[in-house]
């Protein structure tokens, strides 16, 4: 049995909304200068038929996440931040959020929504990948440009774009509590492996299923040592992007730090 969240809701006043931008200048530590985004902008959005949906726990909103429709017609949302507060992460909040998204999504025709993550982030690949069933299809070196923020610390702002496909077999049975399962990491050759200082190394292999190593905490990584994080940044796009550009397609996240990838 999960433990989800029970108290998941639409926001549409002023009041709420606030609270959300609130609620990501405190995950993303921006300070109230250069919030994620901003009321008045969720505010347009909701009222344009948007998506804005917030988590709450005796009282107090927790999570939140919101998106916009995709061309072509209304057949796809874009689900643009969405963001837990630490001292709720790992008790499947985000999860909660993401049904809640899904079952809007369904109800107002569409069959996928898409968004993108850092691939550095290690739970957040997880998550996507495994947890939700979404498929990676495209990597977006330095998407956004720069982000003045506290998580990203000036950073190259790469992304993984995903599909989640909302109908699907996969999707379905993800969102009832059993995450998509991948070969054993065991079982993949390792093209980008971690050396013996913590460093990437890349290790190239003519084998068809490969794995791509990320980091335990890049987040903890860029304050204690921001020229170790650039060279994982950079080896990661190198091999994910590398990878996917000659057709192998990610399978899935090993929970022990591993992309898993089938070549074309």
């Amino acid at each position: 049995m999960l433990d989800v969240i029970e108290d998941i809701r639409l926001l549409e006043n002023v009041s709420d909304l606030e609270a959300v931008r609130r609620l990501y200048e405190r995950i993303w530590r921006t300070g109230t200068s250069n919030p994620p985004v901003t009321a008045d902008f969720l505010r347009a959005l909701a009222k344009a038929g948007g998506y804005v949906g917030g988590a709450y726990e005796d009282g107090e909103l927790v999570g939140a996440c919101f998106g916009f429709f995709a061309p072509p017609a209304r057949e796809a949302l874009h689900s643009h931040i969405a963001g837990v507060l630490a001292r709720a992460q790992g008790r499947n909040v985000g999860f909660a959020l993401k049904l809640h998204q899904r079952e809007w999504a369904l109800a107002h025709g569409a069959a996928e929504i898409w968004w993108t993550f850092d691939p550095l982030i290690r739970r957040n690949a997880y998550f996507n990948l495994s947890k939700l069933g979404a498929e990676a299809t495209e990597y977006l070196p330095d998407f956004y440009g720069p982000m003045d923020d506290d998580v990203n610390r000036s950073d190259p702002t790469d992304r993984l774009f995903v599909k989640w496909s909302l109908s699907s077999p996969e999707v379905e049975a993800a969102c009832a509590g059993r995450p998509r399962t991948t070969p054993a990491a065991a079982t993949a050759a390792a093209v980008l492996d971690v050396d013996a200082d913590g460093g990437p190394r890349a290790r190239p292999s003519s084998a068809g299923l490969v794995k791509v190593a990320v980091p335990a905490d890049v987040e903890a990584m860029r304050i204690a040592d921001p020229a170790l994080a650039a060279r994982w940044r950079t080896a990661v796009r190198e091999a994910l992007s590398g990878l996917m550009d000659d057709g192998a397609r990610i399978t899935g996240f090993d929970r022990s730090g591993w992309y898993l990838l089938e070549k074309a």
